[in-house]
């Protein structure tokens, strides 16, 4: 693949209704249907950059992610401190909350059972991405 050349990421298109979804009253449903979205478009904002894993381990439950879930991740995007980043710890993927304070980084489960992380000189560890959007099945 050159450097000019895209990658060709298949369109699909669905219904998409011109109203919201009410978290708190009802409203009466519309009956059409304002336009066709693709999914790609909406949450694939850099396509070479974006990946996508699916998460196991229940440490960031509290932040919405549970096990089962697809995480879309964009490596283009600035690890910055509250991110949920994606990131190589002594070779092992980990999703966590990232804290970073001066010269310190720690990396934040948000589930009361784990104990946060705080990255020492002696720990191999890289940044991978920033999580962009959760799939979470119910």
């Amino acid at each position: 693949m050159t450097s000019n050349s895209k990658l060709n990421l298949s369109s699909l298109k669905i219904p998409f209704y011109i109203t919201s979804v009410n978290a708190g009253f009802p409203s009466p449903a519309e009956d059409y249907v304002e336009r066709l979205i693709d999914l790609n478009q909406e949450l694939i904002h850099n396509q070479l950059a974006t990946f996508m894993v699916r998460v196991k381990g229940d440490s960031m439950i509290d932040a919405g992610i549970h096990e089962g879930d697809v995480l879309i991740i964009d490596n283009s995007l600035e690890a910055t401190n509250g991110k949920v980043i994606i990131g190589a710890l002594n070779g092992e993927f980990t999703v966590k909350r990232l804290k970073k304070e001066k010269e310190k980084i720690t990396l934040l489960p948000e589930n009361k059972n784990y104990k946060p992380v705080v990255i020492t000189p002696t720990m191999d560890f890289k940044v991978w991405g920033v999580v962009t959007y959760v799939i979470h099945k119910t």
